[in-house]
C-alpha cells in the first residue's frame, strides 16, 4: 500500500514539474513544449494605411447596445454611416503624434481617433529599453478609442469614426512653461452635420479633455446621438504570467449597480448583464496595472453597451442622445478620456468609482485600507520593498495574541505527540479504539486539535487581501528594493528570494507538530514545497511579503514554545 501511495505522489510531482516547465516556456514567449494550444487570433491590419479598423461590414464597433429595441432601431440607421470611406478620402488620412510629459499619443485623422498611447514614465516589462504601450493599432494588437455621431432609424448618415477629418495647424508637443496642448479635428459636412473634436492634453495628467462640437450646417433639424467607445482585441497583455490571474476586459460603472466587469468569453456567449442606461458613470477597458475609460459628465443620459464586433475584437461604450438641433445651431458635449496607470489616489480624484478598475476582487473592503497603510509607510520609508516588510510587521503585531494562541496550541500538541505516536503504533490494528484513546489523551492534556488552526484562519482573508494589494498596485512596477531586485513586480532574476522562501517554509513546517497519520505528515511537507516552487515565477514583491511573514511567524513560534517549556525541535519528513 505504501508503494502505491509513493508512486501516486511521484506521478503528481512529475506531472507538476511538466506543467511548470510548460508554463515557463509560455511565460518566456516560447511555444508550449508539452501542451500546445491554439495560436491566438491576430487581427490583421486593414485600410490603406495599415490601420486596424473595425470592418465596415458591421457597424464598425458602434454596436446595438442591448436587447433594448429602441436602441436597436436607433442603431440600425448607423450601418450606412460607418461604411468605409472612398478611396479619395482614405488617401487623405494621416497619423499625427503628440507628446506631453507623461505620454506620447498617436491620432488618426480618420475619425480623429486615438490609436496609440505610449506611457513615458513606464517601461515595457519584456523590454526595459522601450516605453510601455497601452493603446495600439498594429499587426499584433488592436486597442483604440473612438467616438462619432449616429442618427435614429431612417436618419441621415452623420460623421463617425470612419469619417476623415482635417487637423488644424498647431503645436505637436507640450512646450516648456505650457500647461496644455490642444488638437482640433474637423469633419467635412456629412448629412448636413459637421463634427469638431478638440482634444486638450494637460501637463502631468493622464486624462484628456475631449470636446465634441456638433454643428447643423443643413437646412433641416437633426437629432444626433454621440457615441464613445473603446475597441480592443481579446488577448491577454503581452508577458502576463500564467501563475496569477488578473482581469482583462471591459467594465462599466453606474451609481445604480456600481462596478460591473465582464469577461471576453461571456461577451462571446452573449452573457452580458450590465446596467443598460444611466445618467452617470463611465465605461472602461481594464488590464493588469493599466486602464482606459471614457468619462461623461453626470446628468447626461446614456445607453451602455458591450459586444463583439469582429473575429477577436470587442467594444464597450456609451451612446448619448442630443437634443434636436435647428439649422445653424450647434451643441458641445464635453467628455474626458483616461488612459494610464491604475494609481489609486489619482483615479479617486478623477471621478467616483474609477478607482475600482484597480481590482482587488471580493476582498476590496480589506484591501483598500491595507493599500492606504502601505502608501503611508512608503511616504515615510520611500522604498516599496521596505514598506512591504514594515506592513507585514505591523500586521503581525496586530494579530500577535491570535498567533500566540495558535502557537500555544501547537506547542501543546507537540508536547503530547510522543504519547499519540506510541498509542497509534500500539493500536494500529484497532482504528476505533485508537480514535477513542486519542480523544481521551486530548481531554486529559486539555489540547484542542483545532486550536492552532482557528486563529490562523481568521487572519487568512487579511493576508490574501494584502496579496492582491501587492499584485494589483502599479507602484510595484519597476520599483527597486535593494541590490539585484530592481523591479518588485517581476520575478527575482537570480531566484534568491524564492530559495529563501522555500527554506523558511521548510523551517516553519519542521517546527510544527507532525500529524499522527503518516500520509498526512508526508502531505504536510509536499504541499509547502510545491507551493514554494510556484513562487519562483511570482513577482519579487509578493515573495518578499511571504518571506517576511514566514520569518516573523518562525520567531514568534520559537518564542512561545520556549516560554511554554517545549524546546523548539526540528522534525524532518520520513518518505
Amino acid at each position: 500500500m505504501n508503494d502505491i501511495r509513493r508512486t501516486i505522489l511521484w506521478v503528481i510531482f512529475g506531472f507538476s514539474l511538466v506543467m511548470l516547465w510548460d508554463q515557463w516556456q509560455v511565460y518566456n514567449g516560447r511555444k508550449p513544449t508539452f501542451f500546445p494550444g491554439a495560436t491566438p487570433a491576430v487581427v490583421q491590419p486593414q485600410g490603406p494605411t495599415g490601420a486596424a479598423g473595425v470592418p465596415a461590414s458591421v457597424p464598425n464597433g458602434v454596436p446595438v447596445a442591448s436587447n433594448n429595441s429602441a436602441v436597436a432601431d436607433q442603431m440600425a440607421g448607423a450601418v450606412s454611416a460607418v461604411a468605409a470611406p472612398t478611396t479619395a478620402a482614405a488617401a487623405a488620412r494621416e497619423r499625427v503624434v503628440v507628446e506631453t510629459d507623461v505620454f506620447k499619443l498617436t491620432f488618426d485623422t480618420e475619425g480623429g481617433s486615438l490609436v496609440k498611447a505610449e506611457m513615458l514614465k513606464h517601461t515595457d516589462m519584456a523590454d526595459k529599453t522601450r516605453k510601455f504601450v497601452l493603446l495600439d493599432d498594429s499587426k499584433d494588437r488592436v486597442y483604440l478609442a473612438q467616438s462619432g455621431l449616429i442618427a435614429g432609424a431612417g436618419g441621415p448618415v452623420l460623421p463617425t469614426h470612419k469619417s476623415v477629418m482635417t487637423l488644424a495647424p498647431g503645436e505637436r508637443s507640450l512646450k516648456e512653461g505650457s500647461q496644455t496642448l490642444e488638437l482640433r479635428f474637423e469633419s467635412a459636412e456629412v448629412g448636413g452635420v459637421k463634427l469638431v473634436k478638440t482634444y486638450i492634453l494637460s501637463r502631468g495628467s493622464y486624462a484628456v479633455a475631449v470636446k465634441h462640437e456638433v454643428i447643423n450646417a443643413g437646412a433641416t433639424a437633426v437629432a444626433p446621438q454621440l457615441y464613445l467607445q473603446l475597441v480592443r482585441d481579446g488577448n491577454k497583455p503581452p508577458g502576463e504570467s500564467s501563475f496569477y490571474s488578473t482581469f482583462t476586459g471591459p467594465a462599466v460603472y453606474t451609481e445604480a449597480k456600481k462596478y460591473q466587469k465582464v469577461e471576453f468569453a461571456d461577451i462571446e456567449k452573449g452573457k452580458v448583464d450590465i446596467e443598460k442606461s444611466a445618467e452617470n458613470g463611465y465605461v472602461a477597458m481594464v488590464q493588469h496595472y493599466f486602464a482606459s475609460a471614457w468619462l461623461l459628465g453626470d446628468g447626461i443620459k446614456r445607453e451602455l453597451f458591450m459586444r463583439k464586433v469582429d473575429n477577436n475584437l470587442y467594444s464597450v461604450g456609451m451612446i448619448a442622445p442630443l437634443e434636436s438641433l435647428a439649422p445653424g445651431a450647434r451643441k458641445t458635449v464635453e467628455a474626458r478620456f483616461f488612459a494610464g496607470p491604475q494609481e489609486e489616489k489619482m483615479l479617486e480624484a478623477m471621478t467616483p468609482g474609477l478607482e475600482l478598475v484597480k481590482d482587488y476582487g471580493w476582498l476590496t473592503m480589506l484591501s483598500k485600507p491595507l493599500y492606504w497603510l502601505l502608501d503611508k509607510l512608503h511616504n515615510l520609508i520611500s522604498n516599496w520593498g521596505w514598506s512591504i516588510m514594515a506592513l507585514v510587521l505591523l500586521l503581525k503585531i496586530a494579530f500577535y495574541w491570535l498567533n500566540a494562541k495558535a502557537y500555544a496550541s501547537m506547542a501543546k500538541m507537540k508536547a503530547v505527540n510522543p504519547r499519540i505516536m506510541e498509542m497509534r503504533e500500539r493500536l494500529k490494528d484497532n482504528p476505533q479504539q485508537m480514535q477513542q484513546e486519542m480523544m481521551r489523551i486530548y481531554r486529559e492534556e486539555k489540547v484542542n486539535p483545532m486550536g492552532g488552526c482557528f486563529p490562523i484562519m481568521i487572519q487568512i482573508p487579511v493576508f490574501i487581501a494584502l496579496y492582491w494589494v501587492l499584485l494589483a498596485s502599479v507602484e510595484m512596477r519597476n520599483a527597486p528594493w535593494l541590490g539585484w531586485i530592481q523591479d518588485l513586480s517581476s520575478p527575482d532574476p537570480f531566484y534568491v528570494l524564492p530559495i529563501v522562501m522555500a527554506l523558511t517554509t521548510v523551517l516553519q513546517t519542521s517546527l510544527n507538530p507532525a500529524p499522527p497519520d503518516p500520509m498526512q505528515a508526508k502531505m504536510m511537507w509536499f504541499m509547502p514545497l510545491a507551493f514554494s516552487v510556484m513562487f519562483f515565477f511570482f513577482p519579487a514583491g509578493l515573495v518578499l511579503y511571504w518571506i517576511t511573514n514566514n520569518v516573523l511567524s518562525i520567531a514568534q513560534q520559537w518564542l512561545i514554545n520556549t516560554r511554554m517549556g517545549v524546546p523548539p525541535k526540528f522534525h524532518l519528513p520520513k518518505f
